[in-house]
């Protein structure tokens, strides 16, 4: 198995974990559901280490009403979708399909501009991690996307690439 093979399933192995917990997410939402649930998910976020300065939590504070008991199924259900797409993402990944490399390194980008903003206003040490794994993983797709593209337009020339 070449080392891109083997570094695709690393970031397959990794959106699955996301998948994983995203069911998790909805499953806790569904267990949780009931007239404090808004202010459970604040203290659940807080221990994680987000501050009320970070984008996600005050997107959470702020739409608290999503999290009345009549919305949970809704909120529970767009995580359940989440985690199916990180799946079909992982399953892609694994099997070296050009269009997941794509997604991977777009919906990973997507994310910098928030992890750069809480690592200013807010620094801790799970803010640095995620942000740091997924500079590594979006870096790493865009060296494979590279090599994939110099690889095709020259095959005769560089064969260090195989995916």
């Amino acid at each position: 198995m070449s080392d891109v093979k083997k570094g695709l399933r690393a970031v397959a192995l990794l959106e699955a974990s996301k998948g994983i917990l995203a069911m998790i997410v909805a499953l806790v939402l569904h267990q949780l559901a009931g007239d404090h649930l808004a202010e459970n998910i604040e203290r659940i976020l807080s221990r994680i280490g987000l501050s009320h300065s970070n984008p996600i939590y005050a997107f959470v504070v702020n739409h608290s009403d999503w999290f009345a008991p009549s919305r949970v199924g809704i909120v529970a259900l767009l995580a359940v979708l989440y985690g199916l797409i990180r799946f079909v993402e992982a399953y892609g990944l694994w099997r070296s399909y050009t269009w997941t490399e794509w997604f991977a390194l777009l919906s990973g980008a997507v994310y910098l501009p928030f992890e750069l903003f809480e690592m200013v206003t807010n620094p801790n040490g799970v803010t640095l991690v995620v942000m740091l794994i997924n500079i590594t993983v979006v870096a790493y797709m865009a060296w494979v996307l590279r090599e994939s593209r110099k690889n095709k337009a020259n095959p005769a020339a560089n064969k260090t690439i195989k995916t």
